[in-house]
């Protein structure tokens, strides 16, 4: 039995091309075209895809909206997005709401034929340009910002949501010794309150 496909991608030359490689495969079969997310979504039950190449930008709702809705209602189906977008932060919205790979338009006959075995696998098939830009975000880089132990400490207390009375008993030092780490925290991340420094400090790795 062959894994259904459904298409959605508003370039009809590409959507054809896609077509006619899918027909090529012994396991795979397109069951229906769309160039919007709408129709797709209505049209779920009565399609009955395990698979869906989703285009990004697409009229209406986008395709990492559209694949939040796919999902939603076929947490089963697995969505592999076909773009020009080779940004990191469109990437992984895509990933979050639930695609399983992430692919170029620029891709090769073959390699979209070893996507869908892929992904049918139980693998997260990506282009090697969008594998290595999702390697490189988790690869977080050292913060040159350097805090003290003591600032660390009055910082992580902060965040859990510590009054300074609190801290400064816990710390065994003075409200007015807070301020002071406090003051150079604020220096040290250019940040004018406690939120931001917290908001800064976690985005740096720092506690």
């Amino acid at each position: 039995m062959k894994h259904r496909v459904v298409i959605v991608e508003d370039n009809l030359p590409l959507r054809d091309g896609f077509v006619e490689v899918i027909k090529t495969t012994e396991n795979f079969t397109v069951v229906n075209c769309y160039d919007n997310c709408e129709e797709a979504v209505k049209r779920l039950k009565y399609d009955n895809a395990s698979i869906f190449l989703m285009d990004i930008e697409l009229p209406g709702i986008n395709g990492v909206e559209g694949t939040r809705l796919i999902k939603k209602a076929l947490p089963k189906a697995n969505i592999i997005m076909v773009t020009v977008f080779e940004n990191s932060d469109i990437v992984f919205d895509a990933l979050c709401a639930g695609a399983c790979g992430y692919l170029t338009k620029s891709i090769s006959p073959d390699e979209l034929k070893g996507a869908l075995n892929e992904c049918i696998a139980g693998g997260a098939p990506m282009s090697i340009k969008i594998a290595k830009m999702v390697v490189s975000s988790f690869q977080k880089k050292p913060s040159k910002i350097k805090l003290s132990l003591r600032e660390k400490e009055v910082l992580s207390l902060l965040s859990e949501g510590n009054s300074y009375d609190s801290i400064a008993e816990q710390l065994f030092i003075s409200k007015n010794t807070i301020k002071f780490h406090l003051k150079n925290i604020y220096i040290k991340l250019q940040v004018n309150s406690n939120i931001e420094a917290v908001q800064k400090a976690n985005k740096e790795n720092l506690l």
